[in-house]
């Protein structure tokens, strides 16, 4: 059995939100035992009159809940016994292996921190997420973890994304760029050319610099950047598959010809609806942590938070904190 746990008190949608995504999961996978840590009354109440499967799940009372308001440093220091960090504190204990939360997104790397440590060799753990891509998907960090980094941390943030690419997606060498304002070596900030020789000198396969009209083509595995910049980047995207998605309908409704033509196109556009649907690449990594630890998004539906469990699931099948410190360790040494 592969067992999660779930911080069951999080996110925008609430508890509901999340009993259904875990009823989801469960119905799909029969390897998987989800524990979910919150106020018990609050949790079965949820799962209500249609039963969860028996033994597939179990609940961990916590008393207190981290907020979206809550600075990472009163999270940490004050919410012991949150939903939170009760779930992190499985993973450490080895009664869960990986934890999935839609909560705090400063306060779950901070307690993550602490309580997990980084993997030996990393400095700061970085935010990873899967966006949908030309013929695939890239691997894009940091998302927002760390908003000032280093040239050393933008390296290692290469390394981890590398290693993740191979785990997740078979790619021997992946393709590694850093994200810049342009591919001419004299352009970025100092940290961004900084960077650059320490990954063109390092057995990873850099490519050098990308652009952000090139994050969704196919040039690339993973893209890495500072993580002011990358969530602004993420963000961005998000608004603009919106905005299509809003006008698409907006000029399908404008007329009965056009509703036709709409009616005619509704397997075309259901189709790429849901290849840029953004709640199918919900669940970000925090990668550079010794267990796993998946953030979903704040705003997720049952459909989104699903997914994040099924992310983390699949790196607890690659056992990928073992196997970031392993090659993590191989290629420091040779280098």
């Amino acid at each position: 059995m592969l067992t999660v746990a779930i911080d069951a008190m999080s996110g925008d949608g609430g508890t509901g939100i999340i009993i259904d995504a875990v009823r989801t999961v469960l119905g799909q996978r029969s390897d998987v035992h989800l524990v979910l840590v919150g106020d018990p009354d609050h949790i079965n109440q949820h799962i209500g009159s249609v039963p969860l499967p028996d033994g597939r799940y179990s609940i961990v009372p916590a008393s207190e809940v981290v907020t979206m308001d809550d600075s990472a440093a009163v999270a940490l220091r004050t919410k012991k016994k949150s939903s939170m960090r009760i779930a992190i504190n499985l993973v450490k204990e080895g009664k869960a292996d990986a934890c999935v939360s839609s909560g705090n997104t400063g306060a779950l790397m901070a307690i993550s921190k602490f309580v997990l440590k980084t993997v030996s060799g990393i400095d700061r753990p970085a935010i990873a997420a899967i966006i949908p891509a030309i013929d695939g998907h890239t691997h894009m960090l940091d998302l927002g973890a760390n908003v000032d980094s280093s040239a050393k941390n933008l390296y290692q943030f290469a390394l981890m994304g590398s290693i993740l690419a191979q785990a997740v997606d078979g790619i021997e060498r992946p393709r590694v760029a850093l994200l810049n304002i342009g591919s001419e070596d004299i352009k970025g900030n100092e940290q961004v050319k900084l960077a650059a020789p320490l990954l063109a000198n390092s057995s990873l396969n850099y490519t050098g610099f990308v652009e952000g009209n090139e994050i969704y083509t196919d040039k690339v595995d993973v893209v890495v950047c500072d993580g002011f910049v990358g969530n602004v980047s993420l963000k961005t995207s998000e608004g603009v598959a919106r905005m299509v998605s809003h006008y698409l309908k907006e000029e399908f409704k404008r007329s009965l010809w056009n509703k036709l033509v709409g009616l005619l196109a509704r397997p075309i556009l259901q189709a790429f609806g849901n290849r840029i649907d953004p709640r199918r690449y919900n669940g970000a990594s925090l990668l550079g942590l010794q267990g796993v630890v998946v953030k979903s998004h704040g705003g997720a539906d049952a459909l989104a938070f699903a997914n994040a469990i099924d992310i983390a699931l699949l790196e607890i099948g690659h056992n990928l904190p073992s196997m970031i410190a392993d090659r993590l360790g191989e290629t420091l040494n040779a280098a």
